[in-house]
Formats: structure tokens, sequence, C-alpha cells
């Protein structure tokens, strides 16, 4: 069954424009229903306006408090009647309201293998830590930051060469090819989310994370 997607963005848009890549090309049984920014600038509000997408921008310092701004966003969301709510690079954490109205309904990709680099600069963090092996993670948001049921990741490898730049650009490369492919898993029913998501029998990533060794 087709599932109706609001997307969050704050930039530029690649994980969006990947989903709409797969949802095109036939690979993603979803479709967007409104794309919300928290920055009236974000490139992906263009990109979202050419496809016929509805846009909204919800930001911050247009309300009193987070806690206002974070049930404001919680209604913007709401209008649009998502079965599921799409962070795609969203640089702000959701808070109780948002997770009220959707519980593990929100979906995030983060470009580490979590649990480890949680938080800001993942890349950045893994270079630091002198780890040989990166990736991202795709999880269900929970009211931590990034501890949230992991779906699936995928790993790439960090080169003697690589600075958070280069290791990034190369984590967001599996970004696109597995996030989509978990939304389609959520539409198709192979992936049930919850507190513990079950995978069903014949889903592409089987019990659990399933850590695809994209190692080039």
């Amino acid at each position: 069954m087709t599932l109706d997607l609001a997307v969050l963005v704050s930039g530029r848009g690649s994980n969006l424009r990947a989903i709409c890549a797969a949802i095109d090309a036939g690979r993603c049984d979803a479709r967007i229903v409104g794309v919300l920014a928290d920055r009236s600038q974000a490139d992906a509000l263009g990109f979202a306006s050419e496809r016929g997408i509805p846009t909204r921008v919800c930001r911050p310092k247009d309300h009193a408090s987070r806690e206002a701004w974070d049930a404001a966003l919680a209604d913007e969301v709401a209008s649009f009647s998502p079965g599921l709510v799409v962070l795609a690079g969203f640089m702000r954490i959701v808070g109780p309201a948002m997770l009220a109205r959707f519980p593990y309904r929100i979906v995030n990709v983060h470009p580490a293998l979590l649990p480890a680099f949680p938080g800001t600069d993942g890349p950045a963090q893994a270079i630091a830590a002198g780890v040989r092996l990166s990736g991202c993670t795709v999880h269900l948001v929970d009211a931590g930051v990034d501890t949230g049921p992991i779906l699936a990741q995928a790993a790439v490898p960090v080169l003697p060469s690589d600075d958070a730049s280069a290791l990034h650009a190369r984590i967001q490369g599996q970004e696109h090819r597995v996030f989509p492919a978990v939304i389609d898993a959520i539409a198709r029913g192979w992936i049930v989310p919850g507190a513990r998501p079950t995978f069903a029998p014949g889903c592409p990533f089987g019990e659990g994370a399933l850590v695809c060794p994209a190692l080039v």
C-alpha cells in the first residue's frame, strides 16, 4: 500500500531527492504529501515546489519557546496526514509534541553506525576516534538523541586519506540507497515500526539491522 510521507528538511535535501528518485523508479512505494522546513532558505523547498509537492516553513524563532515550536511543528506535519514522518537532513531534535503525535512513525538517517557517534558531526567523530569502519543508520526516533530502534545500517570504510567531508560524502552515497529502501519496506509491511520493530519473513533487512558491507 502506497505510504504517504511528510518529509522534514533543513538544507539542500539530498535525501529528499534520493527518495523522490526511488519513487520515480518504482523502488519505493510511497508518495510525498508534504515537505516542511525549519528554514525558509532551505533549497529543498524549491526542489519540492518544482515537483508540485506542498511545502510549509515552521521556524523556531517564530515561536515563544522550543515547546511552542514543537507543538506548532506537530500541527503542521499532522495537516498533511502522513503515514510516516521522514527526517531528511532535518537539523532539529523533535520534542514531546511530535513524538506523542507520531509515536514510532518518525524515521531518521544518521551518518554513523549507531550507537557509535550519535549527535552532531558523526563523520568528524569517526575520524577523530580513528575507526576504520563507519556508515549510516536508519532508525526510528524516540526521546533520546539517535537512540531509537535501528532498522538498517550500511557500512563504508574510513580511508587513510579521509577528512570528515570526504567520509561524509561516501556515507551519503549509502544513505541515498538505504533510506528509500527502508521506507519501501515499511510501506510493504515488511517492517512494522514500534518500540521493538518487527521484520516480516522475506524482508530485505532480515530480523533486525542488516549491516551492508558496501566497502567500495
